[in-house]
């Protein structure tokens, strides 16, 4: 059989963010079972400043790794390799960055899902990016946003993020002229940014609030004020190991003790009903998002079926099934 050859475009089209909503579910709940498997992500920094990523896990019926290169002046180069589990066979190799900027979004949808107040219908989005739009797709898919509110430092980028995404979403949007006045009584905070230190102040949060933050996956990055952290009623991971490693959110909020407080879950917990997301509306409920790799095999799953379906794709090489 040929591996497939699938391209960002081929993975934009077959990828709507509500069937990859529908995906991530999956996986946290396989995730709790044991039936999905998920390996941390690992880095090789070179002293160009380039970094290769690395990222595996399994999902039923397929397994694979996420590898992607990075260079702060050159950008980033992403891709993805699907297996087939009960043989081994290589299936496809596919661009990643659209497979992660949907899956990433996706898993803020889900999280949004099961720790937002059913009423909220505020948003605040703090980033103007690549991974703000499906950010925003995402809260859109989950909640009924009436108002959102966006704010990053570059005016002319987020002016025109507003335009264009209340055109393509249908929801008002409207680019804030302070990060304090986007968030301030917003029911669901996103940050997505490249932030260091900080981009908001706990005091502008509101009980009852959501926070989605997923710009940092570096434990000496950090988007969220320690006050904030510690504040929040319930935090959310996607993997606790890998915010050990990777959150600089809380890593740089958290004591020892913290990291073993009940307050701490993994989403798998939530998503299978291992533990309660929000339970009171006046909670504070924050979710940290690293990214795991088996978001990326059930969605890269899932791209290929359908590439097949479509007859989409271009054969890359003969391989032996």
């Amino acid at each position: 059989m040929s591996m497939l050859y699938l391209t960002e475009t081929d993975v934009r089209d077959l990828l709507p963010m509500a069937n990859a909503i529908t995906l991530m579910q999956a996986a946290f709940e396989r995730l709790a079972t044991g039936a999905a498997t998920n390996q941390p992500r690992r880095r090789v920094i070179l002293p160009t400043g380039a970094v290769l990523h690395y990222m595996a896990g399994s999902d039923g019926q397929y397994f694979g790794a996420k590898i992607y290169s990075t260079h702060p002046r050159h950008g980033a180069h992403f891709l993805f390799l699907l297996y087939r589990a009960a043989d081994g066979a290589p299936l496809a190799l596919m661009e990643a960055n659209h497979l992660g900027q949907i899956r990433t979004g996706a898993a803020s949808g889900l999280a949004t899902r099961f720790l937002a107040r059913e009423d909220a219908a505020i948003l605040a989005v703090i980033g103007s990016g690549f991974q703000a739009r499906t950010q925003l797709e995402a809260m859109v898919a989950v909640r009924q946003i009436a108002q959102v509110r966006v704010w990053s430092r570059d005016s002319a980028r987020r002016a025109t993020f507003a335009t264009d995404s209340s055109a393509r979403l249908g929801v008002p949007v409207q680019a804030a002229d302070s990060a304090e006045q986007a968030v301030r009584g917003a029911a669901i905070i996103v940050t997505a940014t490249f932030a260091k230190e900080p981009v908001i102040e706990a005091a502008w949060v509101d009980p009852g609030a959501h926070v989605n933050a997923m710009g940092s996956n570096q434990s000496s990055r950090r988007e969220l004020p320690a006050e904030l952290v510690r504040r929040a009623d319930r935090i959310v991971v996607d993997s606790i190991d890998q915010a050990r490693m990777e959150s600089g959110d809380l890593v740089m909020a958290f004591e020892e003790k913290d990291w073993k407080s009940p307050r701490l879950v993994e989403l798998q917990q939530v998503v299978s009903g291992q533990a309660p997301g929000r339970t009171q509306p006046e909670e504070l409920t924050l979710f940290k998002s690293n990214g795991l790799a088996v978001e990326d095999v059930i969605c890269a799953g899932f791209v290929y079926e359908h590439a097949v379906a479509a007859g989409r794709g271009s054969p890359l090489a003969h391989s032996h099934s």
